[in-house]
């Protein structure tokens, strides 16, 4: 069959990997306890997804947390620490998406605001084939999503055209990087519900998909 896209840009957390709610949350939560305790700095999970989708956490430590360099390299070691204890779960309808993809000839490309070896570790514990390229947390932060370097590269490295190619993000950096590229984007509105967030997708997303399923019947129907 003719993939509808010959390479799929996934973002990794909580458009693959259902973490956000078992990893990442509550490692904010420690490094708030050991940070800033006392702060009430603490936010629930749907907060924490709105933080995450704008301004974005890295703005949130500098700008709210005011956390000084060396407490951000502490809040780094403390998010390792739960992401290397804990393997987080690939939704069903992705594993089944990157399955396919690959089988048909097509890319898997990742951006994503995780590092380079849990996702890799991820994909591994899933039974899935590494994917062609990945660009996470360990670039520089003028690299990092929502900088189009992920696209630029996909484009060079795989002879690709921008037509070729969809992103998937649950959140507005992955969009931001998409608009920028000149690249068709996919809101996965799977992980959360967050009113502020779908209101955005729904208005500027170029497709909106509740589950997964809609989405693989989407990129493969015949």
């Amino acid at each position: 069959m003719d993939l509808r896209y010959r390479c799929l840009i996934l973002d990794h957390d909580d458009t693959v990997v259902n973490s956000t709610a078992v990893v990442h949350h509550p490692a904010y939560l420690d490094a708030v306890e050991k940070l800033r305790p006392g702060s009430h700095l603490e936010m629930s999970l749907s907060e924490y997804f709105q933080i995450n989708c704008d301004p974005g956490f890295m703005a949130y430590m500098e700008k709210v947390m005011k956390l000084s360099e060396e407490e951000i390299a502490k809040e780094y070691e403390i998010w390792q620490s739960w992401v290397r204890r804990i393997v987080p779960e690939v939704y069903p309808g992705m594993k089944r998406i990157i399955l396919h993809q690959k089988e048909e000839g097509g890319f898997v490309c990742v951006s994503s605001h995780s590092v380079d070896f849990n996702i890799r570790r991820d994909y591994l514990a899933a039974g899935l084939p590494e994917p062609d390229l990945v660009f996470g947390w360990e670039l520089p932060k003028e690299q990092r999503k929502p900088s189009v370097f992920a696209v630029d590269a996909i484009l060079e490295r795989l002879h690709l055209e921008r037509k070729d190619i969809l992103m998937v993000d649950d959140l507005k950096p992955g969009w931001e990087m998409a608009e920028a590229a000149g690249i068709d984007f996919a809101w996965a509105g799977w992980a959360h519900q967050v009113p502020s967030i779908e209101e955005f997708m729904e208005k500027n997303a170029s497709f909106c998909f509740r589950n997964p399923e809609k989405l693989e019947a989407f990129l493969f129907e015949t």
